[in-house]
């Protein structure tokens, strides 16, 4: 995404690597029994997050059912002002250059506010 060099996930838990670049956790809450050393965090947009409401509203119904609908709401918050400033400053981020690494703690990535955010991210840097 910058550049050549795409945006990288991580969990959290995994040890922090040589080539992360600059690590941004992108959850709204700390990750339990995390310390800020072994985090190793350059940065916390919680304001990339879902919303409270959104996220709480997501994980009442654990079937799967909500994605399509938890996706296009996430989408539509990415582009309000409550979060646009975070949007725009992790935008900054990777303009900078150099490799980025978003940091979370879900489990399951792959069904979380996490790949909203990334494609989010790339639309928002192809067009300006």
């Amino acid at each position: 995404m910058s550049g050549s060099e795409p945006v990288r996930v991580r969990r959290v838990y995994d040890p922090p690597e040589d080539g992360d670049g600059t690590r941004v956790l992108v959850d709204r809450l700390w990750p339990r029994g995390v310390s800020k050393e072994r985090a190793a965090i350059d940065v916390w947009l919680k304001d990339v997050t879902p919303s409270d409401e959104l996220r709480s509203w997501y994980h009442q119904d654990r079937s799967g059912a909500r994605h399509d609908t938890f996706v296009d709401r996430y989408r539509t918050e990415l582009d309000d002002p409550a979060h646009t400033e975070a949007v725009d400053r992790l935008v900054g981020i990777l303009r900078e250059g150099g490799p980025v690494t978003l940091i979370t703690a879900v489990k399951d990535v792959a069904d979380s506010h996490v790949p909203v955010l990334v494609d989010h991210l790339q639309h928002v840097m192809k067009r300006t």
